[in-house]
């Protein structure tokens, strides 16, 4: 019995010996009140009644959320403004052994160096230079809280709060702001819709002037169009009444026809023009000869027409 007790001892001794520390965390270990060293993520162990864990650190980035601090601008404006302070622990030796309380030192520090930058700054500057309060508070935290393990990686200012009576001025002129802002926008419409309704009217106008322009351009080439074609006909009848006149003529002489017939041709031609409507008629200068022609014409066919009388008379007779 007293054997299982002392074998139940020995093995809970051990256990507690045995020290795993998780991933992103690191153990500071004391020999007899000494610092001895750091355990990092793993499996360690530590000698029964001598070796102690002093303190557990956290290498993850944390955030120091620290409530609205007084300031005073530079324009003797008081105001509140809380910030949030982002830090990593870099050493874990420093950590524990640097300082005391280290949330209460950034703290602190935080506080005093917010009231120092926004002391040089008035109150339009700081209501406007959040990136550059921002910058400046973690270059100066960074600087102080290296000594202690700790890097700080960012600082946000998260509310800007000013007085009440500044705050009401402050809405009233966002609200003019807002007014003019509309009232450009109003304007900017108005004239942008004037614009595009004169526009509309341009274009309008031009696409009338085209239309009539186009209109005009069809009314011309129809016109021409119809002349052509009445000058094309005008020319072809005129072919055709010489090329009439042409196989007529040529019918004469292939029947054999002679001077004094084409002439009376020609008197025929010229009875027709002058029963026209011409007020003037251009009379051939050998009109006379035409005459004589006819009249030797008839006279020759009275003879013939004799010669044939006499000719039935004889027969007749006999």
């Amino acid at each position: 019995m007293l054997l299982i007790i002392l074998l139940l001892l020995i093995v809970l001794l051990l256990v507690t010996c045995v020290r795993v520390v998780p991933q992103a965390n690191a153990y500071v270990v004391e020999r007899l009140g000494a610092y001895l060293t750091t355990f990092n993520t793993g499996v360690h162990f530590l000698l029964p009644f001598m070796d102690r864990v002093a303190k557990k650190v956290s290498l993850k980035e944390q955030v120091a959320d620290f409530p609205p601090q007084p300031v005073i601008t530079k324009d003797n404006v008081t105001m509140r403004i809380d910030s949030v302070v982002f830090f990593v622990i870099t050493d874990p030796k420093l950590y524990a052994y640097g300082i005391v309380n280290p949330m209460a030192a950034i703290e602190n520090l935080t506080a005093t160096t917010l009231r120092n930058i926004i002391g040089d700054l008035d109150l339009d500057q700081t209501l406007t230079s959040r990136e550059i309060i921002n910058t400046r508070m973690r270059e100066v935290l960074d600087k102080a809280t290296d000594p202690w393990g700790i890097k700080v990686t960012r600082v946000e200012l998260k509310n800007i709060i000013p007085p009440e009576a500044i705050q009401e001025a402050m809405e009233k002129q966002m609200k003019a702001e807002r007014e003019r802002r509309e009232s450009i926008l109003r304007a900017e419409g108005e004239k942008k819709s004037t614009i595009l309704v004169a526009e509309g009217k341009k274009a309008a106008a031009i696409l009338d002037a085209e239309a009539d322009k186009q209109t005009a351009i069809l009314h011309a080439e129809a016109e021409r169009q119809r002349q052509v074609e009445e000058a094309e006909g005008r020319a072809q009848a005129i072919k055709l009444v010489q090329e009439a006149n042409a196989t007529g003529i040529r019918m004469l002489k292939e029947a054999g026809a002679d001077e004094a017939v084409l002439r009376i041709k020609s008197l025929e031609a010229f009875e027709k023009a002058a029963d026209g409507r011409a007020t003037k008629i251009i009379v051939p200068s050998d009109i006379a000869g035409m005459a004589g022609i006819v009249q030797s014409a008839a006279e020759f066919m009275s003879g013939t027409k004799s010669a044939d009388n006499k000719a039935d008379s004889g027969n007749g007779l006999n």
